[in-house]
């Protein structure tokens, strides 16, 4: 067994769609990246090479190759991460992922997440954990200039 962790964050940006977890949420803004700026896969995409020591998203998808990844889904980059890992000979074993938000509440929107980050690493809803909080007003979260998130993952060889 081996575990890995992940850190994101990214600034609010008008004119752009919010994605967190692999879903549309509505939301006044979106967040600004290269990508489609997921917060939330892109920690669990750190977390999953960190555990399998294959450092860093940066390092596999830069953004300085041109356009190659720019506004791409994070789905699809999260799909790549965990044909990485299988070809490593490492399956997940369990992930949870903390979404730091001050807004829009995310409740609603925990479930669709779980299912759909489970859908597209191809493995059980049972294994994918989704939670979400406040900075009760403080820090740049608090503020609402931007979203982090934090993910941790179990990695078994297969």
């Amino acid at each position: 067994m081996r575990i890995g962790f992940g850190y994101d964050v990214h600034a609010f940006a008008s004119g752009r769609d919010l994605w967190l977890g692999g879903i549309a949420v509505p939301h006044t803004q979106g967040l600004l990246g290269h990508s489609d700026a997921d917060v939330a896969i892109h920690a669990l995409c750190d977390a999953l090479l960190g555990a399998a020591a294959m450092r860093d998203i940066g390092y596999h998808f830069p953004d300085t190759k041109g356009n190659e990844y720019e506004g791409i889904d994070s789905k699809i980059l999260l799909r790549r991460v965990m044909a990485m890992l299988r070809e490593q000979g490492y399956e997940l074993g369990n992930c949870d992922i903390t979404i730091c938000a001050q807004a829009p509440k995310l409740s609603p929107y925990i479930e669709p997440m779980r299912q759909c980050l489970a859908e597209t690493m191809n493995v059980n809803i049972s294994q994918v954990s989704v939670k979400a909080t406040t900075t009760e007003h403080l820090g740049f979260v608090g503020r609402q200039e931007g979203i982090a998130a934090y993910a941790v993952a179990l990695i078994i060889d297969n």
